[in-house]
């Protein structure tokens, strides 16, 4: 049999980074290319050389927009690669869009980052790509519609299946000729839930040898939000978070979350079952996203509510910076939808720096939270966060309606992975943190007789004529199981910074406040030197 081989180069114990090669025939195929997001050490991945050379990759197979899972792309390309990009119609508008916001906030970012490290003496930084690096790739990208078999590289068959994810999001499927017959992988790319507001469900082919599964929601079960339920605990939601003098920030993605939860506001509205208020969506990149979804509406389940939303009087786009510093002046109760889901970025972060410490202020989460993001943070309940450098007090109201997300849950995971059957050879978890693959691979290993794999990042497997075989786990490794998918020690050292600033804050007079810094002192000195630690 011919030699098979597929390597985990991101997404492999966290929910970022999803990237996999695939080597078969002589062709070397990547499946995603995703950005790294979560802690800091995680983010760092983004900056460092990709642990394959780009310029031998001779095409790219893309699951669909999001950036974890396409905002590589422009690198890939600044670093050797010049073959093909296939995705659908829809993820290519959604990629022109969102690929070069991506290079605008990082050249952004490390403008103000070298600013800082000019001041402090330190050596100033490249970002990843720019916008204008994002826009020359364009040209790569070609279009397959769904149920298309196509041929690359002369060698490996694919065709795209509907995901229910996302405008444009795909599963694919490939057929590999092999001696022995061909073989089939299902890459799932994001499975969308069974219910969504744009989307139909997600479809893909039975009758695979290997499967490589996401599992983001692998361990746990949402409520069944039909959309009627769905609008009801929004109303709810909106209804309490609702101040004379308050705020409702919705920490949303730019692009499909922000236009759902949009027109599902607007609708409970137009029905009077929510007093109407002003609504900003406060994202240069989702008022572009807006132009796309309107570009497709007619392929989009309930597209003409949401047409019917964007043209709500009380609907209003901030597109300069000027318009979104205009929001903080705002009186009276409004609502504002800014970008980034996960609060790590963009215009979420100046609106949190500004309410945050008000009671009259909810924080609406409505999509997953990754370890080590600041909405995973706040979501977890930190009573004191920093934001740009700045200490924030935690007085605002902390909620989640996780009936937006984009990911199937646990059951629905279940029940997408075994209509997939039979499943004659692996299973790969991905896409998911440790609890989630575990709790899912347990869940599974008594439904299905074949290996069911977990693979650590940059693992390399042979895909054998029976099952699939570890061939080599990378030594030193990019990153250690323990720092993917969870808070690093730049989380604990933020921590820390706070939680001293706060003993500090409450010590009884300056003496008290001089002992706790000289008994820092000398753990640090002990630290330096052990030898000279004595006692307590």
């Amino acid at each position: 049999m011919d030699t098979l081989i597929l390597e985990f180069h991101g997404a492999a114990g966290s929910v970022t980074g999803s990237c996999f090669l695939l080597k078969a025939r002589g062709a070397r195929i990547l499946i995603d290319c995703g950005m790294f997001q979560g802690s800091k050490t995680e983010k760092e991945l983004n900056y460092r050389p990709f642990p394959f050379d780009p310029a031998g990759i001779d095409a790219v197979l893309l699951t669909h927009a999001h950036i974890d899972h396409s905002g590589l792309l422009p690198k890939l390309a600044k670093d050797g690669f010049s073959g093909p990009i296939y995705t659908t119609p829809a993820t290519i508008d959604l990629c022109t869009i969102m690929l070069q916001d991506s290079g605008h906030i990082q050249e952004s970012e490390v403008h103000q980052l070298n600013r800082r490290n000019r001041r402090r003496s330190r050596k100033t930084v490249e970002p990843i790509y720019t916008a204008d690096e994002a826009r020359s790739i364009m040209p790569q990208f070609i279009s397959v519609g769904y149920g298309e078999w196509r041929e690359t590289a002369g060698r490996v068959k694919f065709r795209f299946w509907d995901a229910g994810h996302l405008l444009g999001s795909t599963s694919i499927e490939l057929e590999v000729g092999t001696a022995e017959g061909p073989v089939k992988l299902l890459f799932s790319g994001d499975v969308g839930p069974g219910s969504k507001l744009f989307e139909s469900r997600p479809e893909a082919p039975s009758g695979i040898d290997y499967l490589i599964c996401e599992s983001t929601y692998g361990d746990r079960e949402r409520e069944e939000y039909a959309l009627k339920e769905r609008r009801i605990c929004l109303q709810k939601l909106v209804a309490q978070a609702n101040h004379p003098n308050g705020a409702l920030l919705i920490p949303s993605f730019a692009v499909e979350r922000t236009q759902e939860v949009l027109t599902d506001l607007i609708a409970l509205m137009d029905a009077g079952t929510l007093q109407r208020c002003p609504v900003f969506i406060d994202s240069p990149l989702a008022s572009q996203a807006t132009d796309a979804f309107k570009k497709h509406a007619r392929d989009m389940e309930n597209g003409a509510n949401f047409l019917r939303a964007l043209n709500a009087p009380n609907v209003r786009f901030t597109e300069t910076a000027e318009q979104s510093k205009a929001l903080d002046l705002i009186k009276g109760f409004h609502i504002i939808i800014a970008a980034s889901g996960m609060c790590e970025a963009g215009r979420i972060r100046h609106r949190l720096k500004n309410w945050l410490w008000r009671s009259e202020c909810t924080v609406l989460f409505v999509g997953f939270q990754a370890a080590g993001t600041l909405g995973r943070i706040l979501q977890d309940g930190a009573k004191v966060v920093r934001i740009q450098g700045d200490e924030i007090r935690v007085s605002a109201k902390i909620a989640t309606l996780d009936a937006y997300s984009g990911h199937a849950d646990a059951s629905e995971l279940d029940g997408w992975v075994m209509e997939r059957g039979p499943i004659r050879k692996g299973l790969f978890l991905v896409h998911g943190e440790d609890g989630a693959r575990n709790a899912m691979s347990r869940r599974l290993s008594g439904k299905l007789p074949i290996g069911i794999f977990s693979p650590s990042l940059d693992d390399v497997y042979e895909l054998t004529g029976a099952s699939a075989r570890l061939l080599s786990r990378p030594t030193p490794a990019r990153l250690q199981p323990e720092e993917i998918g969870h808070p690093d020690w730049h989380n604990d050292y933020q921590n820390f910074i706070l939680d001293l600033a706060d003993r500090l804050k409450h010590a009884a007079g300056g003496k008290s406040r001089a002992v706790i810094l000289r008994r820092l002192e000398r753990a640090l000195e002990a630290e330096r030197d052990p030898s000279e630690h004595r006692g307590p």
